[in-house]
């Protein structure tokens, strides 16, 4: 059963501070689960309506970033 997930991330401490303008259109989210055994996976949430080019294109415009941010050193 679905469910909103907007509380989940609210309550992982997640957040954005949109930029003066900006509209948040979509949204993919992967999320690390720990089962009830104690195994580890990952599952993923869409905004509605997403298709498969546009969630892969930002899978890769966050790799490229996360990529970029380890290059510079960044820790975050």
């Amino acid at each position: 059963m679905s469910e909103p997930i907007g509380q989940l991330l609210d309550s992982l401490g997640v957040t954005h501070e949109p930029e003066e303008g900006e509209l948040v259109a979509s949204a993919y989210v992967l999320l690390r689960v720990v089962c009830a055994d104690g195994s580890e996976i990952v599952r993923p949430a869409k905004s509605d309506g997403m298709s498969w080019v546009e969630i892969i294109g930002m899978l890769e415009v966050a790799r490229h970033a996360k990529l970029g941010e380890l290059w510079r050193g960044d820790e975050s």
